[in-house]
């Protein structure tokens, strides 16, 4: 998923993102751990998206709360 994708979402969206993000994440270790992974780059980029909606939901807090730090 591409920043600009994630920018266009709202506070309650990108924390609602992150958890689903997070999940599949879960969800993709375990599938690694016993062997049933097609694809073990996508745990790779799934970790990246999950910290680009983690970024952004901080970079909106900050700008709504008029605070830096």
């Amino acid at each position: 998923m591409k920043a600009s994708e994630l920018n266009k979402l709202n506070i309650s969206e990108l924390k609602a993102k992150a958890d689903d993000l997070r999940e599949e994440f879960f969800n993709l270790k375990i599938r690694h751990a016993i062997g049933q992974l097609e694809n073990p780059n996508r745990l790779k980029q799934v970790k990246k998206d999950i910290a680009r909606a983690l970024t952004l939901l901080r970079e909106k807090d900050l700008a709504v709360t008029g605070q830096e730090g």
